[in-house]
């Protein structure tokens, strides 16, 4: 029998859990239990279903300290971010509660009778989850998923398997049986489900993402797929350079950059020379180490593989003729120093392609149309930051942004949960997540007709 062993990035002895991997059979199984309940669900009243999420959110909320510490063990997380990723995964089992009450449908004008439109669930909804956000991500799929009347089903990254794992012990009890499930298992647990669900919501890596939307094409079913970026950071000659270097710095190395919205290159209009020592010091200062000491922003990257992945790339541009700022000096597992690097060309391949750790690039642009047309020089288009001290000139940069998510004077990292998210190109397809976008996904519009006879 395959299993799953996830093991801790800082102490890579460390096994967190090791279980057993989810058959094809076995995921076969789990949508049929998942249907049938599914059916029951939907036909509960609104009331019973915000009354079971806001259940949940006291549940998580509850065990705030150990949930903490699981995800610091098991991904890496910094301790601070990760208690902010549970009181975030309770906000948003909390919003989703309320959203059971909004409207269901619209009404039309009729010359006889009554036109309206409902939204009803779709039914079993397939949720393939990364291992960054291991709660979060999960939970604003599944929140969403079950607040409309689905059923959810969780492939987690074998990375965050303890983490979702410890997320369903929580929901049961909550929920009925069968409503909420756990899969763990690698890519052919992840296959299995695609090839049953009736919809499937999938983050990851752009290669897998690609494979799952053609596979759920194949079928005819909904696929909604996030899928990483290369978001750039612009700092126009008007802004605060203190302010800016202090956001572009966690931006692109809070968590180990592990991160689809990380900041990845920053475009300094005009001379970067100024600006490339203020970013120094500030990436400098960003605390580094153990993640669940205090102070801690930058921890080990998940895996040997992911560490590989950037020392290999620090050799490569250094090869190319890049300049360190930062970095390069040894550390032992698996972290990695974080990582700024001058001098590569618009065509290197740290401009061109993520590279899923902390380390970014510093380049500058000549003026603003050629840092908008740099930023916008990428197969990804998920978010662009724009750094000045004059608003009605961002304002109107936004609609240059080729990018699903435009942040002023704010790191690309990050999103408020009642914002859509998502992005553009290869970044994303199958339309936004969170907020009310989640709606369009997780339901489908019935239209109405009723005429009267006399």
């Amino acid at each position: 029998m395959t299993r799953v062993v996830s093991t801790s990035p800082q102490r890579p002895s460390d096994v967190v859990v090791d279980a057993p991997a989810t058959s094809p059979a076995e995921v076969a199984e789990a949508v049929r239990r998942a249907r049938r309940a599914q059916r029951r669900w939907a036909r509960v009243p609104a009331t019973e279903r915000a009354v079971a999420l806001g259940s949940v959110a006291d549940s998580l909320a509850n065990q705030e300290k150990e949930l903490t510490s699981l995800m610091v063990r098991e991904v890496g997380k910094p301790a601070g971010e990760a208690a902010g990723e549970v009181a975030r995964a309770v906000a948003i089992l909390r919003y989703y509660a309320q959203q059971c009450y909004d409207p269901v449908g619209q009404t039309y004008p009729a010359s006889r009778g009554l036109s309206f439109t409902v939204r009803r669930p779709r039914g079993a909804a397939g949720l393939i989850t990364p291992w960054n956000f291991p709660l979060a991500i999960p939970v604003w799929k599944a929140a969403p998923a079950l607040a409309y009347g689905n059923a959810a089903l969780v492939k987690p990254s074998p990375d965050a398997t303890a983490c979702a794992l410890r997320l369903a012990e929580l929901v049961a009890g909550h929920v009925p049986d069968s409503l909420f499930t756990v899969l763990p298992g690698d890519a052919e647990t992840g296959r299995a489900l695609v090839d049953v669900v009736d919809l499937v919501s999938f983050t990851g890596s752009g290669a897998v993402g690609r494979r799952v939307a053609m596979a759920a094409a194949e079928r005819g079913i909904p696929a909604q797929c996030e899928m990483g970026g290369l978001s750039a950071s612009i700092v126009l000659p008007d802004a605060d350079l203190d302010h800016a270097a202090a956001s572009i710095a966690y931006g692109a190395m809070g968590f180990a950059g592990q991160k689809c919205t990380a900041t990845k290159r920053v475009i300094v209009v005009g001379d970067a020379e100024s600006f490339a020592e203020a970013l120094r010091e500030r990436v400098l200062g960003l605390g580094y180490g153990d993640p669940a000491e205090d102070g801690v922003v930058v921890g080990p990257v998940i895996n040997e593989v992911a560490r590989q992945r950037v020392v290999d790339a620090v050799a490569e541009a250094e090869r190319a003729g890049g300049r360190l700022l930062t970095g390069k000096e040894p550390a032992d597992g698996w972290f990695v120093r974080p990582t700024v690097v001058t001098g590569l060309g618009a065509q290197e391949r740290l401009n061109r392609e993520e590279v899923f750790g902390p380390i970014c690039t510093l380049i500058s642009a000549s003026n603003v149309d050629h840092a908008l047309t740099m930023a916008n020089d990428s197969t990804y288009g998920l978010a662009t930051a724009l750094y000045t001290s004059d608003l009605d000139a961002a304002l109107s940069y936004v609609d240059e942004c080729a990018s699903g998510m435009v942040k002023i004077n704010a790191p690309t990292s990050g999103v408020d949960f009642h914002l859509p998210f998502g992005g553009e190109k290869k970044s994303g397809c199958g339309g936004k997540e969170q907020g009310k976008a989640a709606l369009q996904f997780y339901t489908s519009s019935r239209t109405v007709q009723i005429v009267a006879i006399r």
